[in-house]
């Protein structure tokens, strides 16, 4: 295994300017990791491989830059510049883009001297992805667009302790209707996949629940598995968290550096952005921010423990104290801050939302008190947008 390792990445480096063979759409997911290791960065974005076997990763380049863009489009001049590629390889790689309609004409640019440019971009209703945020008490699945947009939104009731049976089959039934909705009539958007957000521990590679605080039947079930095989799709499980701090920089937006999304809804959790990827630790247990002691002998938590932020926060929104709520969601954040020295805290959840200035105000005030350098801000995306990135990432080279 070294020596095929090694021999790929001599060949990668040797690799010349060219661009043929064929691949198929679905080897567009090639991870960022395997990008940056293949291929150069300029001006903050992945270099091209000129490589047959890597020409997937080529198309997803060319997609992220046009995704980014947005309407307005680019030149196949700024695409070769951007990525590294020859202009011939970027005729080829958007001319077979447009064969399958993910790309169309934007119109002209400036002349620079001769005759003038035609702009590409991306064509949003190409295809779709559906994201799910499975919470504690409630269901929402979005349908989205390549641009990230959401399409049609589904908000229902949800049980979660009524266990796996009853929570897939509402699942189940809810995203089919998404696969099914009249959006564009007879020629809807195929769906690229399903990402699905669901309360943590879980673990990320196998798709299988860990042990769910108050939740303890969950414990070892295969959602993914059991998802794909009734969907019929690619299925993506994550935390929402991790959903929700992957959203926070979807849908072609800039990264932000080292960020830290907070979650507080039914749960309280963290999800972390390091090194411009998710991170989700060796074992996928990043991010249980909730259960860090804030007041020895405090409350009892539902983890057991004792003054947990999760208990502390959560009982002050019960008793309507949003501002006492915010004070000691600021306290762990900054906690968080001095830890990782991260550059951003983005706050969403529905507990948020319903009082978003408050806890803006009250967790900058928390994080300027302690001396934390960093920006908070709120979250413009759902966990469920940010679970339909999970499968929109890859497709254009980013990772999940």
């Amino acid at each position: 295994m070294a020596f095929m390792a090694l021999l790929w990445q001599q060949c990668c480096l040797s690799a010349r300017r060219v661009e043929n063979g064929r691949v198929d759409t679905v080897s567009r997911a090639i991870t960022a990791k395997s990008a940056t290791a293949n291929g150069g960065v300029r001006g903050g974005v992945r270099g091209g491989v000129n490589l047959p076997a890597l020409r997937g990763h080529n198309d997803a380049l060319v997609l992220h830059l046009l995704r980014g863009a947005g309407p307005s489009g680019l030149g196949r001049s700024e695409l070769a510049e951007r990525t590294g590629l020859t202009p011939q390889a970027v005729s080829k790689i958007t001319a077979r883009l447009r064969g399958e309609g993910l790309v169309a004409e934007a119109g002209r640019g400036a002349s620079t001297g001769g005759k003038p440019r035609t702009l590409l971009r991306l064509v949003p209703e190409a295809r779709c992805a559906v994201g799910a945020h499975i919470d504690r008490d409630e269901l929402r699945v979005v349908r989205v667009d390549l641009a990230g947009r959401v399409t049609a939104d589904w908000r229902e009731p949800l049980d979660f302790g009524a266990g796996p049976g009853v929570v897939l089959d509402a699942v189940a039934d809810t995203v089919v209707r998404a696969f099914a909705h009249p959006e564009s009539g007879a020629g809807a958007s195929p769906v690229l996949g399903v990402g699905i957000a669901a309360p943590g521990p879980l673990d990320w590679r196998t798709g299988v629940l860990g042990r769910v605080t108050g939740f303890p039947e969950w414990e070892g079930f295969p959602l993914r598995e059991e998802l794909a095989g009734r969907l019929g799709v690619a299925v993506v499980l994550d935390k929402d968290t991790n959903a929700g701090a992957g959203g926070a920089v979807g849908g072609g937006g800039g990264d932000f550096g080292a960020s830290v999304y907070l979650h507080v809804g039914t749960g309280l959790g963290a999800g972390l952005r390091l090194n411009g990827e998710v991170y989700r630790g060796v074992r996928s247990a990043a991010g249980e921010f909730g259960h860090q002691v804030l007041m020895l002998d405090g409350p009892v938590c539902r983890c057991g423990g004792r003054g947990c932020v999760e208990v502390l926060c959560l009982d002050a929104v019960a008793r309507g104290d949003l501002a006492e709520a915010a004070r000691v969601l600021g306290e762990a954040a900054a906690n968080l801050v001095a830890l990782l020295d991260v550059d951003r805290v983005v706050l969403g959840g529905r507990v948020v939302e319903e009082a978003a200035g408050v806890f803006a105000e009250g967790v900058a005030g928390a994080l300027a008190g302690r001396g934390a350098v960093a920006t908070v801000a709120l979250a413009g995306r759902g966990v469920a947008e940010g679970a339909a990135e999970l499968v929109l990432g890859p497709f254009f080279g980013r990772p999940a």
